[in-house]
């Protein structure tokens, strides 16, 4: 009987046996990350925040946390028409956001032209309150554009986030 019990016990530890030579002999892992193709994002006085991707040719833009915050309830949000034929200068206006206290422009931070709107915020404006930066497919963002080398020279003049919260808490 003690026979039994022994090899049925060594039959049972077997397999932990098995992974831990597995694990020996299995190369070390590496832990993967994902990091998103963007440079930084910069904030403007007027309360836009500008995403410029990496390469410095392509952008997405939507209105700050602080400035959905100090809005209120978003109730419209006015998009531009897609695709833009023409490059907007910075400062341009190139939407509107309204909510039950105040209407505002959105700005151009930067010399841009738009290539895609966020129609989700036609259907439901309030995405802007809850996800404001937030520029994937269920976020607040406003528009995709795309920059000219002035429109990318110009970003480096924006605010940092460092900047932007220092400059919100004045």
């Amino acid at each position: 009987m003690a026979s039994v019990v022994c090899s049925s016990l060594r039959a049972a530890a077997r397999p932990a046996m098995r992974l831990v030579a597995a694990a020996r002999a299995a190369p070390p892992s590496r832990a993967f990350t994902s990091s998103r193709m963007s440079l930084v994002k910069r904030y403007t006085k007027d309360h836009e925040w500008v995403d410029l991707s990496a390469d410095g040719k392509t952008a997405v833009v939507g209105i700050s946390e602080y400035a959905a915050e100090q809005l209120g309830d978003v109730v419209y949000v006015e998009l531009p028409e897609v695709p833009a034929s023409d490059f907007v200068d910075q400062g341009d206006a190139i939407g509107a956001v309204e909510s039950v206290k105040s209407a505002s422009d959105i700005n151009a931070p930067v010399r841009c032209r738009v290539v895609a709107a966020n129609n989700l915020l036609e259907e439901k404006p309030a995405t802007i309150n809850q996800v404001p930066e937030d520029d994937s497919h269920g976020g607040g963002w406003i528009v995709r554009v795309e920059v000219d080398e002035e429109g990318a020279k110009q970003v480096d003049a924006l605010m940092d986030a460092a900047a932007y919260k220092a400059f919100v808490e004045e």
